[in-house]
């Protein structure tokens, strides 16, 4: 890479981390290109990116952002998952990690907070972004639900009471 390529590969790495709330660090050492995509794949599913980068530029990227945290894991073969929901990529890449063996989860950084390896798996544990909207709109629906169920009941029961006397009356 020329000078000036690295330094617009810095600035786009500099501005996707001022833009995310959450960045993994994994160790790649030995993965085929086919494992690679697929992993790719399974990010771009997610809604997350994963970039395999040098470790000094990524360094200098992350220099002066909120995930400054995460730079010592930056040794060796590593490559960077980013995304706004941080379930969703935490998830990912733990998933992947059980299947293949020389893809290493090191770590990550949930705004200013650096997680080891275990707080990721931690992380990957929650419910999604998307399943925790769900569940809280089926929160809120559910007392409205029964709010008109219950003004419902009396009319019901009401009407139920005057056919039975009209039922009466006819006999």
């Amino acid at each position: 890479m020329e000078r000036s390529e690295k330094r617009e590969f810095v600035e786009s790495l500099a501005t996707i981390f001022a833009e995310t709330s959450f960045v993994l660090v994994a160790r790649n050492s030995g993965m085929t290109v086919a494992d690679v995509s697929e992993l790719r794949r399974k990010m771009r599913a997610a809604g997350a990116s994963y970039k395999v980068a040098k470790n000094r530029l990524a360094t200098r990227a992350l220099e002066g952002t909120r995930f400054q945290g995460i730079s010592p894991l930056l040794k060796g073969p590593t490559a960077l998952a980013w995304s706004v929901d941080p379930v969703a990529v935490a998830k990912t890449a733990v998933e992947f990690a059980k299947t293949n063996d020389k893809f290493v989860v090191l770590g990550g950084a949930l705004g200013t907070q650096t997680l080891n390896a275990d707080g990721v798996k931690a992380l990957a544990e929650l419910p999604s972004l998307e399943t925790l909207r769900a569940q809280l709109v089926g929160l809120i629906q559910t007392p409205a639900t029964r709010i008109a169920g219950v003004l419902q009941a009396p009319g019901g029961q009401v009407a139920r009471v005057l056919a039975a006397y009209a039922k009466k009356d006819a006999a």
